[in-house]
Parts: C-alpha cells; structure tokens; sequence
C-alpha cells in the first residue's frame, strides 16, 4: 500500500469544492429563456377527476393530460407470478388515487409567478372512499385503489415450508404483532429537474437529480416514444439520495415533454412540503410472526405474514414489489434454523407509492426477526446476546447457503456479537441496571443484527423480471497525454464518496497519484450503460469494472515502457507509476507522452488499442456479496415522561476489503443518524380520508446533532471470495440495525414494568401511553 490506494483513509476529493460551496446542483443550474414550473396537485385521496377547470387568460400557461398527446403511461412490469402492474398517467388522467398526485403543470418566468397560475385552477372532484389501512385494504367490500385488480393486491410472495414437525418440538412458542410507520427520506436537496430540447441535435437533455439516470433515460425513451440517442441525462452534484432519487419521475415526464412543446428549457424544484405530503414515503410494514425455541435456546422455526403499504402506484422501475417480494427470502436474517413459512402481501392503499429507502426492507424485517429473537429470549429467561450466538451460522459454515437460499459467502457473525457485547461491557450495564439510577429512569441494553446482500447481479434480477437486470458493469478508462487517468462509469454518486474510492482503486493497479486521477460518471452521453447506484453495488461493481480496465492496461504500459528502456517487456515491471527495467525506470507520463506526442518512437508491434480500454465486470457468483454487523446499545428511559437517552452504542461491522476506512466511517455514521430517526422520531400518519398529517418539518419529526449518539465502530474484515479485492457493499448497512437495537433496549427497561413496544417509532408518547395502560392493568 502506498497511503493512496486500497485500505488508506485519504481525504475526499468531492470535499474541496463542496466545502467552498462549489458544488453544482439542479438548484443551480441556469438555461438561457429558462421558464418555471409549478403543479396543481391533489387535494384528495381518491377522486374521480369531473373535471379541470382553467381560466381562458390562462391558456398557454396550464397544461393537463390531455394536451400530452402521444405521452404514455409510466409502467412497472415484473413477470414475478400474479404480479398486477399499474398505468401511472404523468398527470391524473380519469382519477386520483393519492393526496398530492400532479393534475396540472402551470408555466410562468418565476416559480413564485408558477405557483400564482396553479393557484387559479379549479378541479372538480367527485370524492371517493379512501382505504389507508393496508390491513383493511384486504378486508372484503374495501374500497378499490385500482378497480382492474379486483382487490387491493400488488403481489403475493410466500416461502412455503413444512414447519410442523420442528413446531412440535418446540418447548416454547412467541408471537408478536409488528408494525413500522410510513417515513420520508429527506435529503437535504429535494428533486429536481431542468429540461431542455436541442433542435439542431434533435435531442432532449435533461438535468435531474437522480441515482441511476441510465435508467431514467431509458423511461423517458419508452413514455416519450424517443429513440434513446434522442435522450440524454445528466445528473449534477446529487445532494442525497437514499433511493428516492432512483426511480423515473413523472415530474421529469411532464417538464421532458413541455421543453419539446415550448422549444425552451423549463425547471422544476421539489419543495418540501411536495417532498413530504406527496413524493417520499417508505417504510411501511406490518408483520404477525411466530418463533418456536428449545428451552436450552435453539431456535427451530418462524412463520410470518406481513403486509407492505405500497401505495397508490407502483413507480418505475419496480417499487410496489420490491419490499413484499424480498420480505420472504430475507426475513431468516443471519441466523441457522431448520424450518420457515412465510407469506407477504404488497397492499395498494390511497397514499404515495412507497419507495427504495436505504437498507430496503431489510430495516423493516431486521425489526420484526430482532424484536421477535428478544421475546423468546425472555421467555426462556436467557440473556439475548447468547440466545443469539446459539443461533448464528457459524464461521466454520461459510459459504453458507441459508434456509432461503441465500449464498453468505464469507464471515464470522458470532465473532461480530462477542466483540459488540465487549465493547458495550454488557455485564457493567447489567450491574448498573441492578443498582436502579438516582432519577428513576430506567437502565435498558438491547442488540441487533443483520446481514446484507448487495451488488446482487443478473440472476436475481431476471427471477423478478424487471425493468433493469444489471448485467456486466463496465468503466472506460483513458490516459491522458501528461500521464493522468480518466475513469467514466455510469453509476453516480449521491454522497459515496466515488471521486475519492474509484480513484483509490485505480492508483491500486496503476500507482498513479490521486490528484491526477479525474472521474466522469453517471451522464449518459459520456459514460458505460450501468443500472446506476443502488444495492450497495457501485463499489463492489463499478470498482471491479474499474480494477478489471486498469489491468488490461498494464500490458500495454509495459510493452511501451520495455522498448523506451531497450528491454524485453517480461524484463520490466509496473511498479507505482514508472515502468521499472534492470537498468532504469520510465514514468507513465512519459510513456503516454510518447504515445500521443511522439508516435514515431513506440515500437513497432506497438499495441493498436493504445492507452483506452472498456472492460466489464460481474461477481465470480452474482448472488451478492454478503456484509453485516452487529449493533449494541445502552440507553435510560424515564417512565414519567417516555423519553429516551442513548448513553452508548457500539457496531461491530465486516464489509469486506475496506476501500477507503473513514469513508465507511461516514457511511455508517449517516444510517445510524438515519436509523435513530426510524427508531425513535420519525413517522408520516394519515387520516381516515387519506390526508398526510406531518406537511411540514415542524411536524415530521427527524433527530439532530443532540439525539444521534456518538457511534462507537470496530471494523472487521472478512474479503469476499468473490469480488475484486474482497470488497462488500456497506453503505445501507448503518440505517438498518439501529431501530432493532433501540426498541429492543427499551423493552429491555421497561420488561419489569410489564411493556413490549412492538411499532415504530417507539416515541415518548407511544411509551408513556404503554406505561399508563400498565399500570392501570395492574391496579385493575
């Protein structure tokens, strides 16, 4: 290692200018003529849409489906069985399904002028029965969100085990019925989108914020009826994006077809109350599960039925099955027991699609099969921690193929437990907790844990049968004539980091120095197709792209550099950035001096291909690389008031190969910030009508710098076998465990009193209301 590649903590690139405030987002972007765009939305959950009525000084300013003439419907298809995909129209054509839903697109010189133009729009809605439970959407007689369907049903995914026999042998039996809250992602930059047609190319450009904006190129080509060559996507500086900046927008439809239609380029910036009411929420989940355990804590089996709010809409590429179709294959989580049944239902209800939220569903299912490993933990009178470690897949396992199939390719999960448990010093906790605090409030310790799969490739993606099956990553690396390297990939980053880590991957093989390495990604006209950034893949996958172009370039380098040294090319090595002979050493800018500059001195069987590769890349096994971690911590609950104290936390975690350590660091400590939001903050309730109840940040709740615990983390590491170096995907890992851990401390408190909080958040009223009915059970 040189203090630059593999395994070194250098400071990021990204930061100079975004800490100078040289960051360049949509917001920022300025188009000659450029014109604002504002929508009319919703007001109801479910209408049929009489009509829009527009003031004749208006016309021209307004526009509504049917001007989008030729426009079509935005779908997500799946072959996955019984899967029922919807016609999402770019503005509400016949009904509304959800609050918020886009009507109308209003056009003026300034948004505030946009804004007065949708103000002066009257809809006529004839209002309809909403359904917002997704349990009562399933009831007989519910209102129809989709009258096609004939019910309220995406798409049924179930395991189909034989679970009665470990059942009869179980000495002990738990159920517990869990419930997670609608949430919203909240990066700090919103959507947005500057769209602009060029005439001469007969191309349409358009700026979005966006993770994968391959696909929503390939989107915007099938809704518009373009060629793709007539699309082209780019997007700036992404100021977060967590997934829900990965799908297509219908927002990006409409202002796409209004820049064709006006000859001029139109913009469009998400506000946050759009942001909250209509466009971002995730999370939703409801699960009735069952354990069964031996006395002595071996745990033999699990059924579970759970249900996913999906929404009014499945949103392109696949959102409404993404959650329900994976619930079932990952709900076994890291632990090894011989019998499963489970069942999970996408539900279509009155409110926003739900959408890819960091750790997809994995946040969701880690809280029941978490919550539920502490309950049967109780019930045996067994400390969790060695409940959990009787259960883990074992080191000695590994590859470990679990009882879903899932192929864990490499770690030790009960080492992770038995260093988090140490460094949380849980017998000191235990001590303490005996003792009673002099303010009464109550001392509780709680651990979770999970597993990842990410970079998951070609032959999970076709089982679905969706839109956008990753196939062979590739980057395209050139150097430049002063011996510089330029790396294009088609992923983007939102917050990864790539500018740093593709670099660092690349002086890896070439030892060419940072500051001279230069990354182009994610624009569409300049860069390898790649489904984008998502998964936890863009390191694992576009980092081997990157490793694998970097190696077909070393021959290259050597064949050059061995004739300017009068060498045989397998007398010479690459050794940093030079070219080392017995007798001398020539530097890569030299050598691509010569090959650009000086052509007349290459050798004369000099290599056609020159100093400009593309190479593709996939995993060994392209089920995934597997990360994990286990996460501890220690927290006071006061039972006058339900309010919670983290007092430590510590996370035990393996990513494999740690490209660069303190940006994983920064990964995990921004999901943890995310995950104590889950655990303890942050919810998006509605009404029996379907109105969302938080419309603004004074009401939707999210921790700051006081609430979000100074994370302890130890690093374990555990190359994969089957990617470039080892390395794993980590960056939806920290937002996962968290809300387990939490609400698993809590219950740790508050089990004397005779409380199991069972949903989230596990907010101070929610406790203190849990408390009260107690003790009003115990008096009675």
């Amino acid at each position: 290692m040189t203090g630059q590649g593999i395994g070194a903590s250098v400071p990021r690139k990204e930061d100079d200018r975004y800490m100078r405030g040289r960051g360049q987002y949509v917001g920022d972007i300025r188009r000659p003529g450029m014109l604002e765009v504002a929508f009319v939305r919703s007001p109801l959950a479910h209408a049929r849409l009489r009509a829009i009525h527009v003031p004749e000084a208006l016309t021209g300013r307004v526009y509504t489906m049917d001007d989008l003439d030729g426009v079509n419907a935005i779908r997500a298809t799946s072959t996955l069985p019984g899967y029922k995909p919807t016609d999402q129209w770019p503005l509400a054509r016949g009904k509304v399904r959800q609050v918020g839903e886009l009507v109308a697109m209003c056009v003026a010189p300034t948004r505030a002028e946009a804004e007065d133009v949708a103000a002066q729009i009257e809809l006529d809605l004839e209002e309809l029965p909403a359904v917002v439970d997704m349990l009562a959407a399933r009831r007989s007689g519910a209102p129809l969100v989709h009258e096609a369907f004939g019910d309220n049903i995406y798409l049924v995914s179930s395991f189909d085990g034989d679970i009665e026999s470990a059942a009869a042998r179980a000495d002990v039996k738990v159920t517990r019925e869990i419930r997670t809250a609608r949430q919203c992602m909240l990066p700090i930059e919103g959507r947005g989108v500057v769209a602009e047609w060029n005439a001469r190319l007969d191309q349409l450009t358009v700026w979005s914020s966006a993770q994968m904006p391959h696909i929503v190129r390939t989107g915007l080509s099938e809704v518009l009826n373009l060629r793709q060559a007539q699309v082209r996507v780019i997007p700036p500086d992404v100021g977060g994006g967590f997934g829900y900046k990965g799908i297509l927008l219908p927002e990006e439809v409409c202002l796409s077809w209004l820049a064709m239609r006006l000859g001029r380029p139109v913009r469009w910036l998400e506000d946050r109350r759009e942001h909250l009411t209509a466009n971002a929420n995730c999370r939703e989940h409801h699960y009735k599960i069952t354990g069964y355990a031996t006395r002595d804590g071996r745990l033999l089996a699990v059924e579970a039925e759970a249900h996913v709010d999906s929404g009014a809409y499945s949103s392109y590429p696949f959102s409404a099955c993404l959650e329900a179709g994976q619930v079932t294959s990952i709900l076994p989580g890291v632990y090894d027991f011989e019998a499963y049944r489970a069942r999970a239902y996408a539900v279509a209800t009155n409110k926003p699609p739900i959408l890819p939220y960091r750790g997809v569903g994995r946040t969701g299912v880690c809280f029941a099969m978490e919550l539920l490993i502490d309950a049967l933990a109780r019930e045996i009178g067994m400390e969790p921690h060695e409940f959990r470690r009787r259960n883990l897949v074992r080191p000695d396992q590994m590859p470990f193929e679990n009882i879903t199939k899932k192929y864990f390719d490499s770690g030790d999960y009960p080492e992770a437990l038995r260093r988090a448990v140490e460094a949380l010093d849980v017998d000191a906790w235990r001590r303490r907790q005996a003792q009673g605090e002099s303010d009464g409030r109550r001392i509780g310790v709680g651990i979770s844990m999970y597993c990842e799969q990410a970079a998951h490739g070609t032959s999970v993606y076709a089982a679905w049968g969706v839109p956008m099956i990753p196939g062979f990553e590739q980057a395209a690396l050139r150097i430049t004539p002063d011996g510089g390297l330029e790396i294009r990939v088609g992923t983007h980053s939102h917050g990864q980091s790539h500018e740093t880590t593709f670099a660092q991957v690349a002086h890896e093989v070439l030892g060419i120095a940072l500051e001279k390495i230069h990354l182009v990604h994610g624009d569409t006209a300049l860069t390898p197709y790649s489904t984008g950034t998502w998964g936890s893949r863009a390191m694992v996958m576009a980092g081997g792209a990157i490793a694998a172009a970097c190696t077909e370039l070393v021959p290259r380098l050597l064949g050059i550099g061995a004739h300017l040294l009068q060498q045989s090319a397998s007398a010479v090595r690459l050794d940093g950035d030079r070219v080392v002979g017995p007798e001398g050493s020539v530097s890569i800018a030299d050598i691509a001096r010569v090959w650009y500059l000086a052509p007349q001195d290459l050798p004369l069987d000099a290599d056609a291909h020159g100093l400009e590769v593309t190479a593709g890349y996939k995993l060994e096994r392209d089920t995934g690389t597997f990360s994990y971690a286990a996460h501890a911590v220690a927290l006071a609950v006061d039972t006058d008031t339900g309010l919670v104290e983290i007092l430590d936390y510590v996370i035990v975690e393996d990513g494999g190969t740690l490209v660069n350590p303190m940006v994983v660091d920064g990964q995990i400590y921004g999901g943890v910030a995310q995950g104590v939001g889950t655990a303890l903050y942050e919810e998006m309730p509605f009404d029996s009508h379907g109105q969302p109840l938080a419309s603004t940040l004074s009401d939707y709740m999210i921790p700051g710098p006081t609430e979000v615990p100074a994370v302890r983390i130890l690093h374990m590491e555990t190359p994969s076998p089957l990617s470039a170096f080892g390395i794993k995907g980590i960056g939806e890992g920290g937002a996962i465990a968290p809300p387990a851990a939490i609400a698993n401390a809590i219950n740790d408190a508050l089990a004397p009193l005779g409380v199991e909080m069972t949903e989230s958040p596990v907010s101070p009223h929610r406790i203190f209301n849990a408390i009260r009915a107690a003790r009003d059970e115990t008096a009675a």
